[in-house]
């Protein structure tokens, strides 16, 4: 390769893979096969429209791909339409406002705080400026506890109270399974749109180890990566209930997307999609997907035992949410993350529930084992990680966030130079780096 700045790059990023762990809940490897259409002869081409209908020329391929990413979307998920040219997850979350409500109306989704997602309504995104948003979380009490964390109660007070055109199930921090049958009983008494965003547990859910939204929701949005292992898009389906609520609901979904949103797709990505939704439906992906949450529980477990408490008693899917405030304090989670990424355990800091703390500065952590497991981590693998995720804590619980916030950038800068300097950091690196380059990327 000519350019040698990129490519040194890509290698160095290449070598960082190889050699940590990666626990973020959200990130996974593409399968080999995925990454080879990728880098395809689809990258060139240009194919603004649908198939059959598109405003260039020499589409006939794609026409065929794009027909054949649709069918395996509807066969896997169960729907009858599919959309799939979002080019991510926040753009199909818009398309479905787009097809569904008029700016001013009224929504609800899960808080951020919460365990949410920007695009179910929070103030910053374009969905809480343009939309009228009301959000609902999680109990107030009880929250580490393993049971349904959501007070039904509150979100059908909401409801009722409000009248929203589109209600969102699904989240971006919830470590147990969604009931969509009680929020289904809910829209359909204020006569709502239900929507489930399940970019997080979709792989999940395609390998029958999280139940489905299908039977009770109008709309589902998903990511294409995460537990699905394809490339970074997006899909949207409507199902069954969806059409017999709007029977023209697909073709505004269509439309939202394009022109309302963007212009033509991606077609390497599109590409890449078919070849994980083929591969999602192999048997072996059943057995990765179990997989994925016997790692998770395992980990879970670890942590509990070692003193941590986690939101949720523990996980039922990929995820797990740390509060770690009764052990390194309020706004501890910038600590936990940058110590285990030393460490070459790769994870983000993340807000809890009963969050004290600002979110630039949140008490907890969010991990999980999609990635770890499509390296063919197993349990005992999940018991050596979470083993070291507790020698790390222990060894920062000396560190407190400053209270003042004119403190904080020196005194952190502090905190990543003690670590590059403790021997023991060292030690537990070089262990995380041994393991990791047991179980090659696939």
């Amino acid at each position: 390769m000519k350019d040698t700045k990129i490519y040194n790059l890509v290698k160095k990023e290449e070598k960082r893979q190889k050699e940590g762990i990666e626990l973020i809940p959200s990130e996974n490897y593409a399968s080999s096969e995925v990454r080879k259409v990728l880098s395809s002869y689809f990258v060139n081409k240009y194919s603004e429209g649908y198939p059959k209908k598109r405003y260039y020329g020499g589409n006939e391929n794609v026409d065929e791909l794009e027909i054949l990413c649709q069918e395996r979307a509807k066969k896997l998920f169960g729907v009858p339409f599919a959309n799939v040219q979002s080019y991510s997850g926040s753009p199909a979350n818009l398309a479905v406002y787009l097809a569904t409500c008029k700016p001013g109306d009224a929504i609800m989704g899960q808080a951020l705080i919460a365990g949410g997602h920007l695009t179910h309504g929070h103030m910053v995104s374009a969905t809480g400026i343009f939309y009228k948003s009301f959000q609902y979380s999680l109990r107030k009490d009880n929250v580490y506890k393993n049971e349904d964390l959501f007070d039904y109660a509150e979100i059908r007070r909401l409801a009722k109270e409000h009248k929203p055109k589109l209600i969102w199930v699904g989240a971006t921090a919830y470590p147990l399974k969604f009931n969509y049958k009680k929020f289904a009983e809910i829209a359909d008494e204020v006569g709502a749109y239900l929507a489930a965003d399940i970019a997080h547990v979709a792989g999940l859910i395609a390998g029958g180890a999280h139940p489905s939204p299908v039977p009770y929701v109008h709309i589902v949005t998903t990511t294409t990566h995460k537990t699905l292992r394809g490339p970074r898009g997006a899909m949207i389906m409507v199902t069954d209930k969806g059409l017999k609520k709007d029977p023209e609901l697909g073709d505004k979904i269509n439309k939202a997307v394009f022109p309302g949103l963007q212009g033509g797709p991606h077609d390497n990505t599109t590409a890449g999609i078919s070849v994980a939704l083929f591969e999602a439906a192999q048997p072996s992906f059943k057995k990765y997907a179990a997989q994925i949450v016997k790692n998770s529980g395992v980990l879970a477990k670890t942590l509990m035992d070692g003193g941590l408490k986690l939101v949720g008693g523990g996980s039922e899917n990929h995820l797990l949410l740390v509060n770690l405030t009764s052990v390194l304090g309020a706004g501890s989670g910038v600590f936990a993350q940058k110590a285990l990424d030393w460490v070459g355990l790769t994870l983000n800091k993340n807000t809890v529930p009963d969050e004290t703390s600002s979110p630039f500065y949140p008490s907890g952590v969010r991990l999980g084992t999609p990635a770890s497991t499509s390296r063919r981590m197993k349990e005992k693998e999940m018991k050596f990680i979470g083993g070291v995720m507790l020698e790390v804590i222990d060894l920062i619980k000396e560190y407190r966030l400053p209270e003042k916030k004119e403190d904080r950038k020196d005194y952190i800068a502090k905190f990543e130079k003690d670590m590059r300097a403790n021997k023991k950091m060292k030690e537990i690196h070089l262990r995380v780096k041994k393991l990791a380059l047991r179980f090659p990327i696939p």
